[in-house]
C-alpha cells in the first residue's frame, strides 16, 4: 500500500493537501492504476504555492496632508497597502483622501484582486451603507427627530423583542438557501430594525436644493455579516494555509470560482439585501408614524467587494462606488457623509480610472479614538467640548452617555476632504443634506458597565 514516505520519495512536498492525497493514492492502487498513472494525478492535485511579492505593486494616492498628524497618518497608510500590495492575488489598489490605518487594510483603501475574494478586506462590518429618505411635507426637524429616537436601536445585539421586525419571507427563504446563512435566521430577525455603535448614526436633516426634511442611516449588517465574515475568514484560512502559506492571515482568500467562494459571494448578496431592508424599515417606520410621504430615497454600500466587467474583485474598505452599475440598483447617486456638524454630500459618479472608480466614504480620522479623547480633549470640560464640536445642533446619544470620540473634532477637515474630491474628479458633487441634528449610539461600555470587565 502506498503510504506517506513513498510519495516524499517520488518528490511530493507534505502540506495540508498531503492526508488527501495518500487517500487518493491508495484508492487508485486499489483499482489496479500503474504508479506512472498516479503519479500523473497527485501531479495534477498538487497544489501550487503562490508566494508573496517581495515588493509590492504601485498604487494611486489621493490623500495630500496638510500638517504634521495628517503625514504620520498617511505614512502609517503607505506602510499597510505597502504590504497589502504584496499579496499574490492583488492586481491593483488605491488610496482614497480620507483613508487611515486599520488593520489589514486601510479604511479608505480600494484593492482589486484575480479570482479572489478577501474577508478580511471587507472585515466584519459587511456592507457598510448609507440611505436617504426625503418627505414631501415640511415637519418640524424635532418631531422627525424625536421620533426616530423612539423607533431605532443603538448598540451591541439585537433587539431582544423582535416581534413585528422579522426579516420578509423572501430574505428569510434565501437565508434558508446558502448553508453559510441558513442557521442565523434567528440573528437576522433579532436584529433587524437596529443600528450599531461606533461611527453608525440617524441622521437629520433637510435638502439643500428643495428645503424637503430627510433622514439619512449609517450602518452595516450587524450580527448577520458578522458571522458570514467569521465564516469567510475560515474558509479562507484553510484555502491560503494550502496555497500560500507565507501570506499572512488577515489577507487570506477563498478562491472566487470555487464551491466556496460561489456560496460566500451568494451569501455576501443576501447579506446586503438584509442591509438594504434594515435601512429602510427603519425609514418605512419613521415615515409610518409622521404620516409624512415619501417623495425620494437610495442607497449605497461603501464597504463590500464589487465586481466589475474586468472579472476583477474589487474590495473597498471605506471607499464609494463612482462607477455606473456598481449594484443591481444603482441610480446613478451615493452618498458622502462628513461628520454629525457638517453636510452629507449627494453625489454622482465619475468613475476616474486612477482612483479605480471609488470616491471617499466619509471625512475619516487622523488619529486613533484614544489619542484623540487623550491628546485633543484631554482635561476640558465636557459641557465646554459638547457645545463647542456640535455648534448648536440637536445631537443625542441613543445609550444616554456621549461618546466624545464621535465628535466632529475626531474626523479629517470637511473642507480638505472635499476640495479633494473636486481636484481629483473622484465624484461629482449634486446636492447636499444640510444638518438639524443627528443620533448614534453613544458611550455603550459606560452606559452599560456590566459590560466593562474592570
Amino acid at each position: 500500500m502506498i503510504t506517506g514516505k513513498e510519495l516524499i520519495q517520488w518528490g511530493f512536498k507534505p502540506g495540508k493537501w498531503f492526508p488527501g492525497a495518500i487517500a487518493d493514492a491508495q484508492r487508485m492502487e486499489s483499482e489496479g492504476r500503474s504508479e506512472d498513472e498516479i503519479f500523473a494525478c497527485l501531479q495534477s492535485l498538487m497544489p501550487v504555492e503562490m508566494m508573496p511579492r517581495t515588493n509590492a505593486l504601485p498604487f494611486s494616492i489621493f490623500l495630500e496632508p496638510e500638517n504634521d498628524v495628517e503625514r504620520e497618518n498617511l505614512g502609517l497608510v503607505v506602510k499597510a497597502m505597502d504590504a497589502l500590495l504584496r499579496t499574490p492575488t492583488v492586481a491593483s489598489g488605491v488610496v482614497m483622501p480620507d483613508a487611515c490605518p486599520a488593520g489589514t487594510i486601510p479604511v479608505g483603501g480600494v484593492v482589486a484582486t484575480k479570482n479572489a475574494i478577501h474577508p478580511g478586506f471587507h472585515s466584519a462590518d459587511i456592507c457598510c451603507s448609507m440611505a436617504v429618505t426625503v418627505f414631501k411635507r415640511n415637519d418640524d426637524p424635532k418631531k422627525i427627530l424625536d421620533t426616530a429616537f423612539d423607533i431605532t436601536h443603538f448598540g451591541p445585539g439585537g433587539r431582544k423583542d423582535h416581534r413585528g421586525w422579522d426579516m420578509s419571507k423572501e430574505l428569510t427563504a434565501k437565508f434558508k438557501s446558502n448553508w453559510l446563512l441558513s442557521d442565523i435566521v434567528h440573528i437576522g430577525n433579532s436584529n433587524m430594525g437596529t443600528q450599531g455603535d461606533g461611527n453608525h448614526f440617524l441622521f437629520v436633516g433637510h435638502l439643500r436644493s428643495t428645503g424637503q426634511p430627510a433622514i439619512v442611516t449609517h450602518h452595516g449588517s450587524r450580527g448577520p455579516g458578522a458571522m458570514l465574515y467569521k465564516r469567510g475568514m475560515a474558509l479562507a484560512k484553510k484555502h491560503t494555509a494550502i496555497v500560500s502559506p507565507k501570506t499572512p492571515t488577515g489577507a487570506a482568500w477563498i478562491e472566487a470560482d470555487s464551491d466556496d467562494g460561489r456560496k460566500y459571494w451568494e451569501a455576501l448578496q443576501v447579506i446586503r439585501e438584509w442591509t438594504k431592508e434594515n435601512h429602510f424599515r427603519i425609514h418605512d417606520r419613521i415615515q409610518a408614524a409622521l404620516g409624512n410621504q415619501i417623495v425620494d430615497r437610495f442607497w449605497n454600500e461603501h464597504n463590500f467587494v464589487f465586481r466589475r466587467d474586468d472579472g476583477l474583485y474589487y474590495h473597498a474598505k471605506g471607499a464609494t462606488p463612482s462607477f455606473a452599475g456598481f449594484s443591481p440598483d444603482d441610480d446613478g447617486r451615493t452618498l458622502i457623509p462628513m461628520n454629525m456638524s457638517e453636510p452629507i454630500l449627494i453625489t454622482g459618479h465619475a468613475d476616474n480610472k486612477a482612483a479605480l472608480g471609488f470616491s471617499p466614504h466619509g471625512a475619516g480620522r487622523n488619529m486613533s479614538r484614544t489619542q484623540y479623547l487623550r491628546d485633543v480633549i484631554g482635561s476640558r470640560q465636557f459641557d465646554d467640548v459638547l457645545k463647542a464640536e456640535t455648534k448648536g445642533l440637536d445631537v443625542r446619544f441613543w445609550m444616554g452617555t456621549p461618546d466624545l470620540s464621535e465628535l466632529p473634532g475626531a474626523y479629517k477637515s470637511a473642507r480638505q476632504v472635499v476640495s479633494q474630491i473636486e481636484k481629483h474628479g473622484l465624484a461629482t458633487i449634486k446636492d447636499f443634506v444640510d444638518p438639524y441634528g443627528s443620533i448614534m449610539a453613544g458611550d455603550w461600555e459606560k452606559s452599560m458597565p456590566w459590560r466593562n470587565k474592570k
